[in-house]
């Protein structure tokens, strides 16, 4: 069951089962902090998002530290689709950003993700916004994101976990 909140004639914060969430132990686990935007906007996504939250539970490779509201927003870019849910998980991890990249686009694929063109619809997109405090530019990965800034769909959620 979510709980729905107006936050303006554009936007709208759910609450639900796991988000938010704040992990009750304060142990590191791991030696990278980062800071990871979740979104999708095909089929169930906030149910996907709910399997999402078990599917890292249960991995040892990452620990799950808080997680934010749910927002929902209009699309930006290509503009002719579905709303937008999104959210922003707080994750402990030893692994290295490329390879935490990768496992993430492992992940993207495993619920379903097609890639087709620049802002598509999706079913789950997720984005690196912040790891461990670095700065990267690479041909492949760019960290903190370079748009995070000038979107909301990142600003607000962000604000709900502290940053």
């Amino acid at each position: 069951m979510y709980r729905k909140r107006k936050i303006s004639e554009r936007l709208s914060a759910f609450h639900g089962l796991h988000f938010p969430f704040h992990a009750h132990t304060k142990k590191k686990k791991h030696r990278y902090e980062t800071i990871v935007g979740i979104g999708g906007n095909v089929g169930d996504v906030r149910r996907r998002f709910e399997h999402l939250f078990v599917v890292l539970q249960k991995d040892k490779r990452v620990s799950l530290v808080k997680t934010s509201l749910i927002l929902k927003n209009p699309p930006f870019g290509y503009a002719d689709q579905d709303d937008f849910f999104n959210s922003i998980l707080v994750l402990q991890t030893s692994m290295q950003p490329k390879v935490f990249l990768r496992y993430l686009l492992r992940l993207e694929k495993q619920f379903g993700r097609k890639r087709s063109f620049a802002n598509a619809p999706r079913t789950l997109d997720l984005d690196i916004i912040f790891f461990d405090n670095r700065t990267i530019h690479t041909k492949d990965l760019i960290v903190p994101h370079p748009f995070y800034k000038q979107r909301e769909s990142v600003l607000i959620p962000l604000a709900g976990v502290g940053v």
